[in-house]
């Protein structure tokens, strides 16, 4: 019995000592990446966050392209442009080749140097290898009630149309 509580211990004990063996190599320097993405920010004047449908979250506001570009005028006017931005995907959105265009239009517009994350990997945005886009307002899908869907422009719906009225 004695022997076989040993037995048991040394299993338990070898047991643990691999599992920890086990998650110490799952690490894969993980820490290592997050901190040099933390350093790289710190070289540019701005980061800018890509959002949903083509809008962009600066300093905390989400903005459409057009009042993206509003924002950069505003700071060429107050003298505060700044050198270098960079451009990182948000917590809801990645960086999609619609802010590509964007950025490469504000970019031209405002002789900024635009860098985006790409994977962990940074990249400049070459606003003539890139269509630049126009800046464009968001529109918000529309979304029609039940009563006005079986409506027409007239205002009567399609089977009162169908009969005649």
């Amino acid at each position: 019995m004695i022997r076989l509580s040993t037995l048991a211990g040394r299993l338990v004990a070898g047991t643990v000592l691999a599992s920890a063996l086990v998650l110490t190599g799952c690490h894969r320097g993980d820490v290592k990446t997050e901190v040099a993405a933390i350093q790289a920010k710190q070289h540019f004047d701005t980061v800018i966050q890509a959002y949903k449908s083509g809008q962009f979250l600066v300093d905390g506001a989400v903005l459409s392209a057009i009042d993206t570009g509003s924002h950069f005028a505003y700071l060429k006017d107050a003298g505060k442009l700044p050198k270098t931005i960079l451009l990182t995907p948000s917590d809801d959105s990645k960086v999609r080749k619609q802010h590509l265009e964007y950025m490469a239009r504000i970019a031209l517009d405002y002789g900024v140097l635009v860098y985006y994350d790409d994977k962990g990997e940074l990249k400049q945005i070459n606003p003539q290898e890139t269509k630049a886009r126009a800046l464009e307002d968001y529109h918000a899908p529309l979304k029609m009630n039940d009563e006005q869907k079986s409506k027409s422009a007239a205002g009567s719906s399609i089977e009162d149309q169908s009969r005649g009225y």
